[in-house]
């Protein structure tokens, strides 16, 4: 379907045309009408399915028609991540060149100036306020933030919201909204406490669900089937024999990523990191680094997994397993993105990841291939999580041979063992 046949005024079209947007993507073409005629919605769908133009078009056709109070905070969109806060914010200037909407972008990490311009933002009643769920409840309580007149409510990502611990947040923010509040909901996946959210704030909802999408098959998936200290050695093989360049590396936790990042650094890889410890300042500093080349390789926790633009990724690597499927596949979307062009994905598989990543496997309904370890970096486990599964569920010890990943084990790097799921650490 074209945006011209949609019922968006014409200054939003103008803004579309001027950026080259002509064809609607499917959760497009489903919601924007639906947001059109004023209902509740919940939406599935994933990053990159251009789910952020599907709520953003829509607000800003009904907010340009003049009829929304002035000096008031007309519409809320909530984000987990500044970084998502700042892309919907960077997408809405964007998509309202030609229309007199204003927005402001509030989110922590900041110094007392940027707190001021927030401040003023929604004082002087900017019509969209992007938000983290934080930042906007410490304005709220300052007293600066003033939430009678909102007619529009968007979570974006809610499932990752809910993830990371912000549903008291949400929930009373909610209920500083008036009763007539349209609400709009957009997940990636659908799982029970975001069904239970639906019910509580969603009046009579229109329910539309996009099929989860699997990684494209321009992205070339593989694995090492190894033991957890093999991991670091496998990489350094890996960039030595070929430059990096436009790498992700993704860990588990923000404090295994300073550690993989100093080790690197001391490898002397053109590296940085990127997680929630990094100032604001600091964190927009190594992304604009990373997205100009001026970095090669980018180890982050899953805080850059999604709602992030970077196109042109050449490779991303598993460190860790994650702790989702659906992650799984916003970590490796990031490569082969927006171009259309082939991309690289590669998972590093301990023992005690082995069962998480035949989740993997089970939900993509494929076999990913296991890439042979270097026989010098020695004996490798074999690929068996059922095994290693059943032994944690007895409480049985592992048995960890070459806990070190020694070079001199003679045993072939073909045979491949697996071992028991680790709880993911959740500190991004």
């Amino acid at each position: 379907m074209r945006f011209d046949e949609l019922n968006l005024e014409d200054a939003v079209l103008d803004g579309l045309d001027a950026m080259n947007f002509q064809e609607t993507t499917p959760i497009q073409e489903f919601t924007i009408p639906v947001i059109l005629e004023g209902k509740d919605i919940i939406a599935c769908a994933q990053t990159g399915t251009g789910k952020t133009a599907a709520y953003v078009l829509p607000l800003i056709n009904e907010l340009s028609k003049g009829t929304h109070t002035d000096d008031a905070v007309n519409a809320i969109i909530m984000a987990p991540t500044r970084e998502l806060a700042q892309q919907i914010d960077q997408q809405i200037e964007g998509f309202s060149y030609f229309i007199p909407v204003s927005a402001v972008a509030v989110y922590g990490g900041t110094d007392g100036v940027t707190w001021e311009q927030q401040k003023r933002g929604m004082e002087k009643g900017a019509d969209i306020v992007i938000a983290t769920p934080g930042r906007l409840l410490s304005h709220i309580k300052l007293g600066s933030a003033d939430l009678s007149k909102v007619s529009y409510f968007v979570l974006d990502e809610a499932d990752r919201m809910l993830d990371m611990g912000f549903s008291e947040d949400i929930m009373q923010i909610y209920k500083l909204l008036p009763p007539t509040c349209q609400v709009i909901m957009f997940s990636a996946t659908m799982p029970p406490k975001i069904r239970t959210l639906a019910k509580t704030i969603l009046k009579n909802p229109e329910e539309i669900k996009i099929a989860i999408s699997r990684p494209p098959e321009t992205i070339m998936q593989t694995a090492y089937i190894c033991y957890e200290p093999q991991k670091i050695n496998i990489l350094k093989d890996l960039f030595t024999a070929k430059r990096p360049q436009r790498v992700i590396i993704f860990s588990s936790s923000k404090q295994k990523v300073k550690d993989l990042t100093s080790t690197l650094k001391r490898m002397k890889f053109n590296v940085a990191d990127m997680h929630s410890d990094l100032d604001q300042p600091k964190r927009e500093e190594v992304m604009k680094d990373f997205k100009n080349g001026h970095i090669d390789i980018l180890v982050a926790t899953d805080v850059v997994a999604r709602g992030i633009d970077i196109n042109d990724i050449k490779l991303v690597v598993n460190f860790d397993i994650p702790h989702d499927p659906e992650d799984y596949v916003h970590r490796i979307g990031r490569t082969a993105r927006g171009t259309g062009g082939e991309g690289l994905a590669i998972t590093f598989v301990s023992p005690d990841e082995q069962a998480q990543f035949k989740r993997i496997e089970d939900f993509l309904e494929k076999t990913i291939y296991k890439i042979p370890v270097d026989p010098a970096l020695g004996e490798t486990p074999l690929y068996e999580p059922e095994k290693y599964s059943q032994q944690r569920k007895r409480g049985r010890p592992r048995k960890n041979t070459n806990p070190r990943g020694d070079r001199n084990n003679s045993r072939p790097a073909g045979n491949q063992h697996r071992g028991r799921p680790r709880k993911k650490q959740t500190d991004n």
